[in-house]
């Protein structure tokens, strides 16, 4: 554990300091509002982790245990699944002034392991702002999703947005 920072399951009292690290790191387009997070921290399925240095949010992971090949469409909420397959990766923003420090590796980490303790077989996500090579070396591939309405929501990310994958 680097001592800069402790990671930590992520709760609706961190919520005013991810809107601010989702501000830092994001466009307008992609800012999602603090009542659809609210809703995402307070959903049964969600293994969602959060980085502090001094008592401050300076990364977060927004992550549940869904399908393999279903899309959380943008601004939407996290939706229970019966039997779900696949840990979905629906956002993750290190704030800039701490990025090459490893917060990524030290959020995704605890919600791989825990996936694979589930017993879930993927990791899914949807890459925007060029953000694909990166989730290429962490071992993520794109994939071609079959369902139509898979491919609306994935759509609404924008022109550029990929699905991807990987084996747990």
């Amino acid at each position: 554990m680097d001592a800069r920072f402790t990671v930590r399951p992520l709760t609706a009292t961190e919520l005013p300091g991810l809107l601010a690290v989702q501000r830092a790191c994001y466009g307008e387009g992609y800012l999602e509002p603090a009542e659809v997070f609210a809703r995402r921290i307070a959903c049964a399925v969600q293994c969602s982790q959060v980085a502090m240095a001094q008592g401050v949010v300076v990364a977060y992971l927004a992550a549940y245990r869904s399908r393999r090949g279903k899309v959380t469409p943008l601004h939407g909420d996290f939706e229970a699944t019966a039997q779900p397959d696949t840990l979905y990766l629906h956002d993750m923003a290190v704030h800039p002034d701490w990025a090459g420090q490893g917060l990524a590796r030290a959020l995704l980490a605890p919600v791989w392991a825990l996936a694979q303790r589930e017993g879930l077989a993927h990791s899914s996500l949807v890459s925007v702002q060029g953000s694909e090579a990166y989730w290429a070396r962490q071992g993520y591939a794109v994939v071609a999703l079959a369902d139509a309405e898979q491919r609306q929501r994935l759509a609404g990310y924008g022109p550029d947005a990929v699905y991807m994958e990987r084996r747990l």
